[in-house]
C-alpha cells in the first residue's frame, strides 16, 4: 500500500480526502462567458472556464465559483507544437507559473501529453502525464512515469447534450488530488483537440 499523499498543484483546498466526481459542460454557442462549467455532483457550480474575445484561442482562465480567478492557462507562442502554461490567479509572470504542458511527440493518433510543475526546470522527468482519445473522448491523467492514476475522464452522453450541442465529461479525481489542476490539464485537452480539428 502506498502511503496517501496530497499533490496540491494550484492549491490544498483542491484537495479532498475521497474521490471527486465533476460534470464538465462544454458550451458550443456562447463567445464572451466562457465555454465550460464544472459543476459537483449535487448540479453546484464548482468552476468556470471563459476565454478573453481579444485571445479567444490562446488564454483560458479558470475562475472559482465566486468569480475568482485561480489560474490563467496560456498557449505559449512560437513553441514546438502545442506547450501551454498555467499561471497563479490572472498572472502571466514566470513568478506565479504552477506547471507546463506539451505534446510528448508531434505525431500521435492518440494525446499524450506531459506535465512539469514549476519548480521542475529541468523537464527530464514529467510530474504527470495525460493519455487519451479525443475521438473517444476519454483520458486518464497519471502520476509521472507510474502506472498511478490520479483521474479518468470519460464523455456523458444525454439528449440535452445532443439537442443543445453541448459537450457533457465526466470526470472522476481520486482523492488527494487537486482538482481545479485536474480541470485545468482538461480545458488545455480540449484547445489541443479543437486545434487539430482547424488544422
Amino acid at each position: 500500500m502506498m502511503p496517501p499523499f496530497t499533490t496540491a498543484v494550484i492549491g490544498p483546498q483542491y484537495c479532498a480526502p475521497y474521490p471527486v466526481d465533476l460534470a464538465i459542460v462544454k458550451k458550443v454557442m456562447t463567445i464572451s462567458d466562457g465555454n465550460f462549467v464544472v459543476t459537483d455532483i449535487n448540479n453546484n457550480v464548482v468552476f468556470k472556464v471563459k476565454g478573453s474575445l481579444m485571445t479567444l484561442r490562446d488564454r483560458r482562465v479558470l475562475i472559482d465559483a465566486a468569480g475568482n480567478p485561480i489560474a490563467t492557462l496560456r498557449r505559449k507562442m512560437m513553441s514546438a507544437h502545442d506547450r501551454w502554461q498555467a499561471y497563479r490567479g490572472e498572472s502571466t509572470e514566470s513568478k506565479d507559473l504552477i506547471f507546463t504542458l506539451k505534446r510528448s511527440s508531434l505525431i500521435q493518433f492518440k494525446a499524450k501529453l506531459d506535465v512539469f510543475l514549476a519548480n521542475n526546470t529541468k523537464e527530464d522527468v514529467c510530474d504527470f502525464k495525460v493519455k487519451g482519445s479525443w475521438f473517444e473522448r476519454s483520458c486518464t491523467v497519471y502520476a509521472a512515469e507510474s502506472n498511478n492514476i490520479v483521474a479518468q475522464m470519460h464523455k456523458k452522453h444525454t439528449v440535452q447534450s445532443i439537442l443543445i450541442g453541448k459537450d457533457n465529461f465526466m470526470v472522476t479525481v481520486y482523492p488527494n488530488i487537486d482538482y481545479a489542476f485536474i480541470v485545468a490539464l482538461i480545458v488545455i485537452l480540449d484547445e489541443i483537440n479543437e486545434d487539430e480539428r482547424d488544422d
